[in-house]
């Protein structure tokens, strides 16, 4: 098929695939379609009264005969309008449903694909999707859809009322009428790129709100909002570009659709003038034709704007089902596997990973992973910025899929669980730390809404996150969009909170403490370390006394784990450990991390400075 055929018959291949969300709406939208239909028959039914009143009683004289036509025409009048408000009636719920239907298929679609597709599309296309393209379908089902069907129908069965009247201007206005069908071909092709480009590009711009709203703080902090606003103003210019020249195409249908049909008019109204003087028509034949072309008009008219309409429709349908036709490579299992009692011993089997967009020619960030936790263990997970620790924890809730060897949750590969039950084993904290817009309750208990107030007080004060009984509404208090009406270090303890609700057999934290001041790190590590004696735990360090929590030490260098310890041992025998420990953050003025006794300093020599430290480190 060539790729011209392909775009003629993608419109309307693009708008069926939408057909199984409005199914169950179809039938009132038919219904509407009815009365629309019977309405527009109503008012090609009045020029033919009007036909009879000028060809009868008006011809003849007889004012005493003209009474009851007319009441005819007043009951088609008032029928036309009964039949209008039907149609409204009938289609105004139906497209509220699709919509819902549609919004909802998308959302679950969003909340079911793999971290790596959020890591490629800009929020602001798929809010665009969500919101502006759904509300176009929605329209086009609940209007478009109606009137296009009914409007093509009254043109055909008009055109056959004025060939009915008279064959030859009948002929007249239909031959006049082509070169609408051939511009409307025309306009289809350009308007449905320019369509496309403009609806993209809002995306865009949705993007870049939506990026100047969450990082006003870093705008404003290095006065950059005149340079964010510069390139905000040349996005929207070139929106706006796209935009006029949408409106020229529809300008340019439209002087088609008003000039066709008036020269239509002149040529038929000279030519019936003429028949009628040969006596070949008569006044109230002619006065039915005009008066069934004017009801025409608004149909031919309305073309321009419902064929607009149909391929804005037809691109946002496209935009739509390019995140549902989206390959989740995460599934769960045919057959998902079970595991009686969890124990939480978590096993990494030469695992690889590469991100999907690396090239083939460079290593994978992680290789040949080994790697065990034992039940009831906690290790710490340390490496160089970079070496892929976010990375390693992502891939134990499947995140992220491993591209090579396998990961076992007590002897189980976890790609053989469902995600919920592996998700309800492994609970994570993250450092950058989200919170939603919902109150303090329900963000902590997000991973395990059944707890209770028990389980949830002891989370919080594990966390050390007791601030939140003074908050003004206590645990009832919206916490604000991402929880940017607290500090970081509150967000923190809220979101080890949440992990710790979890009672997960697994615990996996990614630097969870790094925005905690010295003194409340010191009781968080404090009180997790009763969490920690009964749960696995895999903790990515950044700081040495994060590295204090551990029972053993897992060296992260070059993508892969090349040592595996207590930190006394690494300490003493491993040279990039040590230039790894004395390259870790720790807060000015924290207390030293020691390794064996507290009584035992051991000195740091940090490497690649220029000359040793003689700073006392452990």
């Amino acid at each position: 098929m060539s790729k011209d055929v392909k775009k003629k018959a993608g419109t309307l291949a693009s708008i069926m695939r939408v057909y199984p969300y409005a199914k169950p709406a179809m039938g009132r939208i038919y219904l509407g379609m009815v009365a629309a239909m019977l309405a527009a028959l109503v008012a090609l039914a009045i020029p033919q009264v009007l036909r009879e009143i000028v060809d009868g009683p008006l011809k003849d004289g007889k004012a005493d005969q003209i009474w009851w036509p007319v009441g005819l025409v007043l009951l088609l009048g008032i029928a036309e309008a009964a039949m209008i408000w039907f149609r409204r009636w009938f289609v105004l719920q139906p497209g509220t449903h699709i919509e819902a239907r549609m919004r909802n298929g998308l959302y679950n679609q969003l909340q079911d694909l793999p971290v790596a597709f959020h890591d490629r599309w800009p929020s602001g296309q798929l809010l665009s999707r969500a919101m502006s393209d759904l509300n176009l379908i929605r329209r086009w089902f609940s209007f478009g859809l109606v009137l296009f069907v009914v409007n093509v129908i009254t043109i055909v069965v008009g055109l056959a009322v004025l060939v009915s009247i008279n064959w030859m201007l009948g002929l007249l206005f239909t031959v006049c009428s082509i070169p609408l069908w051939i511009y409307g071909y025309v306009f289809e092709r350009k308007y449905s790129v320019v369509a496309r480009r403009s609806q993209d590009q809002a995306g865009d711009l949705a993007t870049a709100v939506e990026e100047s709203v969450h990082g006003i703080r870093v705008l404003k902090a290095f006065g950059r909002g005149k340079f964010a606003l510069r390139n905000f103003a040349a996005q929207a210019e070139q929106l706006r570009g796209t935009e006029i020249e949408k409106a020229k195409a529809i300008a340019g249908i439209w002087l088609w659709l008003i000039l066709v049909p008036d020269v239509s008019f002149a040529l038929c109204l000279a030519g019936g003038v003429w028949l009628a003087s040969l006596g070949q028509v008569s006044v109230g034949a002619l006065v039915a034709f005009f008066a069934t072309a004017t009801v025409l008009r608004f149909p031919i008219e309305s073309i321009g704007f419902l064929l607009s309409m149909t391929f804005d429709t037809r691109t946002a349908s496209d935009r739509f089902f390019e995140v549902l036709d989206e390959v989740n490579t995460i599934t769960d299992p045919a057959s998902p596997k079970q595991i009686a009692k969890p124990k939480g011993r978590l096993v990494f089997e030469k695992v690889d990973f590469r991100y999907p967009d690396t090239p083939e020619s460079f290593p994978g960030l992680l290789r040949d992973v080994n790697l065990e936790l034992k039940p009831g263990e906690t290790m710490a997970i340390v490496g160089l910025t970079g070496s892929g620790k976010s990375t390693l924890t992502a891939l134990t809730t499947r995140l992220y899929e491993v591209t090579g060897g396998r990961i076992t949750l007590d002897g189980v590969d976890i790609r053989d669980l469902t995600r919920q039950d592996l998700r309800t084993e492994i609970a994570m904290a993250f450092e950058d730390a989200t919170l939603f817009s919902a109150s303090v309750r329900d963000n902590v208990l997000l991973g395990r809404p059944e707890s209770t107030e028990e389980e949830l007080r002891r989370a919080l004060e594990i966390a050390q996150a007791d601030f939140v009984y003074e908050l003004p509404e206590g645990l009832d208090t919206k916490v604000g969009e991402e929880g940017l009406s607290l500090s970081g270090g509150q967000r923190q303890r809220l979101a080890l909170a949440r992990a710790v609700a979890a009672q997960p057999k697994v615990l996996v934290l990614d630097d969870p403490l790094s925005a905690l001041d010295v003194d409340t790190e010191a009781m968080v590590e404090a009180a997790l370390r009763q969490v920690l004696a009964s749960t696995t735990a895999m903790i990515v360090a950044h700081r040495p006394s994060t590295v204090m929590l551990a029972d053993r030490v897992a060296l992260l260098q070059d993508g892969t784990i090349t040592a595996v310890g207590k930190h006394s041992e690494l300490l003493a025998k491993n040279e990039h450990y040590r230039f790894v420990i004395s390259s870790l953050d720790e807060p000015q003025g924290s207390r030293p991390v020691v390794a064996g006794p507290p009584t035992t300093p051991i000195p740091i020599v940090r490497s690649g400075v220029g000359r040793p430290s003689t700073e006392v480190g452990t």
